[in-house]
């Protein structure tokens, strides 16, 4: 990336149609740390990997909760991350407030993505350096949505975005036709894994750089809330996930070995 005389501003379009601002807040995203969403007929999960700037400081924040059947999971700058998330949270509380009902997903999604293209045209605002990953559950059931700094929004089946998701998205393709049919734990356990795809060989998931969020459907039918699991509480999922790759491999090696004998 280098400077350009069209890139001064997010509303000047280079001879070639390209919006050099809006390049760049995609390659901030690109930069953060992964987040990974999966969904499935009665659950959607967001799964995050969290840095800290020192060994002194503290793990940022990647997953949000909005309102009982809404998250977020964040991936670039984290100031522009609080100021949408905080958007957000205004608007469900205003759909609470005027029409009695959890604002559907579908509209405020799309309240986020026309506030992110208003950037990109009027002179003096630039466009959020941040994309999000949306999880939430309405009438027709639990979504995941993806939002991209240029006001790009779609619905996705599984998604990961931030450094190094490239593994993870090929973690996702290859178990696709898992999800759908996927419960609770299970899907929590894909999620898991595709986000340990993206770490490099020598570093691990643990308590401190692993943050998860569920909402769903319960045994009974009932929606339940978005619960966010943090810290402590993603160690018996970090287990469970993990016994689940290493008993994989161990079926892998039995199949090649049996292979070889024959």
């Amino acid at each position: 990336m280098f400077r350009n005389q069209y890139d001064n501003d997010a509303i000047t379009f280079s001879p070639q149609g390209r919006i050099f601002q809006a390049e760049y807040a995609l390659e901030a995203v690109k930069q953060g740390s992964v987040v990974v969403g999966v969904v499935s007929k009665t659950h959607a999960v967001l799964t995050a990997l969290k840095r800290n700037a020192e060994e002194l400081s503290s793990y940022q924040k990647k997953i949000i909760p909005l309102d009982d059947h809404l998250g977020i999971a964040i991936a670039g700058l984290a100031s522009d991350g609080r100021v949408l998330s905080n958007f957000m949270k205004s608007q469900a509380l205003a759909s609470k407030m005027t029409y009695g009902r959890p604002i559907p997903l579908e509209r405020i999604v799309s309240q986020i993505s026309d506030r992110a293209q208003t950037s990109t045209q009027h002179y003096g605002k630039r466009p959020y350096g941040v994309g999000l990953l949306v999880a939430g559950i309405d009438e027709t059931g639990p979504h995941v949505y993806e939002f991209q700094p240029t006001g790009i929004t779609q619905e996705m089946l599984a998604c990961a975005i931030g450094a190094r998701s490239q593994m993870s998205r090929t973690y996702l393709e290859r178990h696709l036709d898992e999800f759908a049919d996927c419960d609770h734990d299970a899907l929590i356990k894909h999620a898991l894994l595709a986000l340990k795809e993206s770490l490099a060989q020598d570093k691990e998931l643990t308590v401190d750089n692993t943050s998860l969020g569920i909402v769903g459907l319960g045994p009974n039918g009932r929606t339940e809330g978005f619960k966010l699991y943090d810290n402590d509480e993603v160690a018996p999922l970090l287990e469970a996930s993990l016994e689940t790759a290493q008993g994989g491999q161990e079926g892998q090696t039995g199949e090649e070995s049996m292979d070889v004998d024959s």
